[in-house]
């Protein structure tokens, strides 16, 4: 999720490929044990043409690592291109709070590194001003494909598809009629899922002559919605998710990182009245104990971008201007149903296969603002 919110595998769909336009772009912690240096960085395309080890360099968002969500499937990609490439050397570089973004970005775009990837949207300002300093270095951003500098790649991700999808297999499987999302922050990358699971939502509405009721988040109404503030408060996505038990929602879809774990400890603690959609990564993977709980994940593929991303980087050539995952690509997508499985009924899953391939022919048409260009 974010941009603030693993692995090609987590996108990959159910059975019934429910996952799914552009050419996927396929502390100081270092995965080849190397410590950053201070010689400026040099040309990566020409290092690796020449066969020379390609530095390359992520800084994170804030929530850590092992945040089960944004930042851990970002490093998964980069760990991934290391493993299958021993010429690319990767390591990473937390941010504890947003003042951390620019000192991140210029220590690794001083430091040798041939490529900075900065994790999130909100690291555009201070990417912006720091690749301008560092010409000869090549950024990419991950939920962001607005920077003009040549040398800024833009890695982003229409989630507002798999956000329908998740919308209308909510509403699908609800029993009390109401169902709810929330989100970290009210950002682009955290609101085009919502956007996206409202659209599913009414999307169901009109097909079914039904009347689900979406507590949260109204598309027509940028400006509202619930949000905790934060990417890692676990304590205040619990709340927020209980009230909206308390309203009568029975199915959650958290868009907040870390803090949609609050979420699972709300399920945890309902009693069997609620279960949830996970946002980014296959939930039963990334947060497995909460699993039973996930009737499945809006993923987007991080991992496959950003691994994409080097390895063509490594064969000599940095890719230029933006890449755009979506449905048709496999860039976001809905998991597995995993223990949902057999709750999820046949013909729900019919449903949503043919509405995967309608949002995918454009018969089916989004309309979340935050959907990128």
């Amino acid at each position: 999720m974010r941009s603030v919110m693993k692995i090609a595998a987590v996108s990959a769909v159910a059975a019934m490929a429910l996952a799914g336009c552009g050419s996927k772009p396929a502390s100081n912690n270092s995965a080849s044990g190397g410590a950053t240096g201070s010689t400026p960085a040099t040309g990566a395309s020409t290092a690796a043409a020449s066969g020379k080890k390609l530095s390359a360099c992520m800084v994170l968002d804030t929530g850590g690592v092992d945040d089960k969500s944004f930042n851990e499937n970002s490093w998964a990609g980069m760990q991934a291109a290391a493993k299958a490439n021993p010429n690319i050397k990767v390591k990473y570089v937390p941010s504890n709070s947003g003042s951390d973004y620019t000192p991140n970005l210029t220590k690794y775009a001083q430091g040798g590194c041939d490529s900075v990837i900065a994790v999130g949207g909100l690291m555009g300002d201070a990417l912006k001003k720091v690749s301008k300093q560092f010409p000869k270095v090549h950024f990419a951003e991950i939920d962001n494909g607005n920077q003009s500098a040549a040398n800024i790649y833009g890695i982003e991700y229409n989630t507002a598809q798999a956000g329908f999808l998740a919308g209308y297999l909510s509403a699908g499987m609800t029993k009390t009629g109401t169902v709810g999302t929330w989100g970290g922050l009210a950002i682009p990358p955290v609101t085009i899922y919502m956007d996206g699971y409202w659209e599913g939502v009414q999307y169901y509405n009109t097909t079914k002559k039904k009347s689900v009721k979406v507590l949260g988040w109204n598309e027509k109404n940028q400006k509202g919605g619930t949000f905790s503030g934060s990417f890692t408060d676990q304590n205040k996505g619990k709340s927020i998710t209980q009230a909206m038990v308390s309203q009568g929602a029975d199915i959650v879809f958290p868009v907040a990182g870390a803090s949609g774990l609050g979420a699972g400890a709300a399920a945890q603690a309902s009693g069997g009245k609620l279960n949830l959609i996970w946002v980014d990564t296959d939930g039963c993977q990334s947060a497995a104990n909460y699993c039973k709980y996930f009737i499945t994940s809006a993923t987007k593929n991080l991992a496959g971008g950003v691994e994409s991303y080097l390895k063509q980087a490594a064969d000599g050539t940095f890719p230029t201007g933006n890449y755009i995952g979506d449905l048709k690509n496999s860039g976001t997508g809905i998991a597995p149903f995993h223990q949902f499985d057999s709750k999820v009924p046949a013909a729900l899953k019919t449903e949503l296969a043919q509405v995967k391939a309608d949002i995918i022919s454009g018969k089916i048409k989004i309309t979340s603002p935050a959907q990128p260009k």
